[in-house]
């Protein structure tokens, strides 16, 4: 069986020389792009019911209360 050089690393997903001599420290920002990545169907569904709620009443409210504190009227 074929058994490559390059594995992608389990934390960042970066492809990664397993038999490089330093071994390899992951990207902070390439490491979230990762995380998120694997989250996408969660993300979504989240999105999803946050649009859901914006459009009943109690939404609607909730948007009106955030817009004046990010104004600082309330």
């Amino acid at each position: 069986m074929f058994s490559s050089r390059f594995v992608p690393c389990e934390e960042c997903g970066a492809s990664v020389d397993r038999y490089a001599a330093q071994p390899h420290r992951c990207d902070a920002r390439q490491r979230a792009d990762y995380q998120m990545f694997g989250l996408g169907d969660e993300v979504e569904r989240f999105e999803e019911a946050l649009f859901r709620f914006l459009d009943t009443p109690e939404g609607e409210f909730e948007a009106f209360l955030a817009r004046r504190r990010v104004r600082g009227l309330a």
